[in-house]
């Protein structure tokens, strides 16, 4: 073997930085949206910026922009040294690099201008989601292609997860954006109706558990231990969690609509598969956190492995949540109020975002060729500022949803309406004050990341060539 070849950190490189860059613009954009629940004439009266049109541009750089970028990088990153092997088809694995931040950049464009498919997760209209769809082949040629020229027999648990998330999300995006297209802006969904919507929330919530999910747990399952020194804590386990997780993850999709036309039968398979998703769930929890034995000590010193533990936390409350929501009488309470915007917000900020943030941190001075970042001690600051901000969104979210639930229900003894929904409204403002906050905190942990990469990318010295075969 030539040991003079390395592996292919360009597109690692690249991805990595779009991952900070993205980051903190669909978190201004979440900070903006946030104020303007509070002021709504911080509009001014632009039909662009708008809540309905900022609110979509949120969820589409978050989650594709940001968690997205996160993925493309830690996969590029994680095969190479689990196969031992350089990235299959480079010129691809930049095409997938350039191809995907078009897809962002035209959200950016068309997502204000109003041009949507009116679905949650999945508003960019056709001529992008064929796009989508062609890096994302491409994505997977390069991802399987170096796991099929791998020098070592094993395929290492975090492959496992990313293959999965690569193979369901190209299945979810094409069956649920199948249309008939019209003009270049314009389609009409192939379903109707009470289909649509279960289409559109099998491929809503699994995305959820496969995009914010699997994928995540991929990184997981390589950074913990990686940065713990320690091997995971039951090999065992891990596979037992994979196969459980995407066979049960499928199913829980109707639990979405809940007291909707959908047929109660289908309502009831959703919140079945839902409540055991738990034990899988919790089962890679206890997996990741468990590999620390022996090791808890380094969290004293390293702020790194407490982002990667934080957010393992906060993956284990979600999930638990979750299935609890998923309850239907839990949800007859739950449902449309501010609860559901805590429960998503503590998978998506305590579990992918901070994931993200460790791996990154992790991920990032390693292909430019340091030891570490800039500033550990901006790191440490950046993890307490988010943990915090974390908190005062998710309680506050949870307590103002509680509050409207209650409210909304309450009657009176002749059986009218104890509140307006306007009451209600004006008891949640404080708590949008407070979520507003936690929001502006968890921004703000963005932009001291986005310096400390910046410092660490320009202080960076001539990356030092790594032979295939990772000495560590």
């Amino acid at each position: 073997m030539d040991k003079s070849q390395s592996y292919n950190d360009v597109v690692v490189r690249q991805f990595g930085i779009m991952t900070v860059v993205w980051g903190v613009v669909g978190m201004l954009v979440g900070v903006i949206i946030a104020a303007q629940l509070m002021w709504p004439e911080l509009n001014f009266d632009l039909p662009w910026i708008t809540f309905s049109r900022l609110r979509p541009l949120h969820t589409n750089a978050v989650i594709f922009a940001f968690g997205g970028s996160a993925l493309f990088a830690a996969s590029y990153y994680v095969v190479q040294r689990t196969c031992h092997v350089r990235l299959y088809a480079g010129w691809l694995a930049a095409f997938t690099f350039w191809g995907w931040n078009l897809v962002i950049v035209l959200a950016i464009i068309t997502l204000p201008l109003g041009m949507t498919q009116s679905k949650e997760y999945a508003e960019l209209i056709w001529p992008i989601d064929v796009l989508i769809t062609v890096v994302w082949v491409a994505y997977g040629v390069v991802f399987f292609g170096t796991l099929a020229k791998r020098r070592v027999q094993h395929i290492y648990v975090a492959n496992w997860f990313f293959s999965a998330y690569i193979i369901t999300i190209a299945i979810l995006h094409v069956v649920n954006s199948l249309a008939i297209p019209v003009t270049l802006s314009l389609s009409y969904p192939i379903y109707a109706g009470i289909v649509d919507a279960m289409v559109q929330w099998w491929y809503g919530h699994n995305a959820v558990g496969f995009f914010l999910t699997a994928g995540f747990l991929g990184i997981m399952y390589y950074f913990v231990p990686k940065q713990a020194g320690r091997p995971v804590y039951s090999y065992r386990l891990s596979v037992v969690h994979f196969w459980a997780l995407i066979a049960t993850y499928m199913w829980a999709g109707p639990h979405h609509l809940h007291y909707t036309s959908l047929p109660d039968w289908a309502q009831s398979v959703g919140m079945v598969f839902s409540l055991v998703l738990l034990a899988p769930s919790w089962g890679g929890m206890i997996n990741g956190i468990m590999t620390l034995s022996g090791a808890w000590d380094k969290l004293r010193t390293d702020p790194v492995l407490k982002f990667l533990i934080v957010s393992l936390s906060f993956y284990g409350m979600s999930t638990f949540e979750g299935p609890m929501m998923s309850i239907k009488t839990v949800n007859a309470l739950s449902h449309y109020t501010d609860w559901t915007i805590g429960h998503v917000h503590s998978g998506a900020l305590g579990w992918v975002a901070m994931v993200t943030f460790g791996c990154m941190y992790a991920l990032i001075p390693r292909v430019y060729g340091r030891t570490g970042m800039y500033s550990t001690k901006a790191i440490d600051l950046h993890f307490w500022i988010a943990t915090i901000g974390i908190v005062l969104y998710v309680a506050s979210m949870w307590i103002a949803g509680v509050m409207q639930g209650l409210m909304w229900r309450a009657v009176n003894s002749d059986g009218t309406l104890t509140f307006t929904f306007i009451e209600s409204l004006k008891a949640t403002y404080p708590y949008y004050a407070a979520r507003l906050m936690g929001g502006v905190m968890f921004f703000s942990g963005a932009l001291i990341m986005a310096w400390n990469t910046w410092k660490t990318v320009a202080t960076s010295e001539q990356r030092v060539v790594q032979p295939v075969l990772d000495p560590a």
